[in-house]
């Protein structure tokens, strides 16, 4: 069964510990990447008390949660992975006939249990959570997809939310700038770490996410387009990949986005470029489902029968100076 793990300060100190019930039991092993944990647990240099009993342990409501994924880390994305989020894109699933990947910087990175900052010249803010990959093992050579396990290479799971900032990605053109700013990465708050027998359950994930309490997005692993095996079997084609790197699998619908109707776009089509996104962004800011400050964000990752259980994220949407 998959051992859950959590970053934490706790009294000024920072550290690993092992979920247990409501509890946390320390690792003392200081604040490590999550690569040298990773790498620790694999050794066995790092090892989990075998009678937990007996050890002295931390109320969660007493410790800080902290994200359980640390830079430098390479940051992988899949977009469009989903046949109805495509559709809410934009994009024609049947005209789409590819793996889209792109980069997400690790400056994003924060917590799970805190706040996302809303740039002060941003005013489409969006959610979208996924199913995030750890890389246990460093893929140096194309995997062949039909003889590699994909249990050789994935160490970990954990919940990612890819906040976006549509008004800079899509009429910039910057995917990159637009999903990196400061606290556009809340990963966590579990560090799922697998056993042998964990990988047949990921296919029985389910990812929900929240606004305030309506359910934004809901939808199951299996509904990916590009599967985690597939998807790491091309990936090894043209990227290097070191213990540590995290890939993110895409997001369902139900997103803030919306693709305008065909008309309006054939009728953009016709617009110089700056006009065009111009009715675009206004178009968008007509849509209520943008992430205004004060907002709530909640979003879990858990099998039905809560065997897998990646935890909760708690987010609050807040204005930057």
């Amino acid at each position: 069964m998959a051992k859950n793990f959590v970053r934490f300060q706790y009294k000024n100190q920072v550290d690993w510990g092992l979920i247990v019930n409501e509890e946390v039991l320390p690792l003392h092993i200081g604040d490590i990447t999550t690569k040298n944990l990773l790498v620790g647990l694999q050794k066995k240099r790092i090892k989990t008390p075998t009678n937990i009993q007996s050890q002295k342990r931390i109320s969660k409501n007493k410790i800080t949660i902290l994200s359980p994924i640390t830079a430098p880390c390479q940051i992988i994305c899949q977009g469009a992975n989903y046949t109805k989020h495509s559709l809410e894109a934009g994009l024609n699933p049947k005209s789409k006939t590819y793996n889209l990947f792109f980069t997400k910087s690790d400056v994003s990175i924060t917590t799970a249990i805190g706040d996302v900052i809303r740039p002060k010249y941003v005013e489409l803010l969006d959610y979208e959570i996924e199913l995030g990959i750890v890389f246990g093992k460093e893929i140096n050579s194309t995997l062949h997809l039909d003889s590699y396990k994909p249990e050789e290479y994935i160490a970990a799971l954990f919940i990612a939310n890819d906040i976006s900032a549509r008004d800079i990605q899509l009429p910039q053109l910057q995917w990159y700038k637009g999903k990196s700013y400061r606290t556009f990465f809340p990963a966590g708050p579990i560090l799922s770490v697998l056993e042998p027998n964990d990988f047949e359950k990921i296919p029985l994930l389910e990812l929900n996410l929240t606004v305030n309490g309506q359910l934004r997005q809901s939808a199951k692993a299996t509904q990916m387009v590009y599967p985690p095996k597939e998807t790491i079997a091309e990936l090894s084609e043209f990227a290097k990949i070191q213990v540590g790197d995290i890939l993110l699998t895409g997001t369902p619908s139900g997103c803030a986005l919306k693709a305008p109707g065909k008309l309006k776009q054939i009728f953009a089509s016709f617009l110089p470029e700056h006009k065009k996104w111009k009715v675009f962004i206004e178009g968008q800011k007509k849509r209520n489902e943008y992430l205004q400050p004060g907002d709530e964000i909640k979003a879990n990752i858990r099998t039905s029968d809560g065997k897998l259980d990646l935890g909760e994220q708690i987010l609050q949407v807040k204005q930057g100076s």
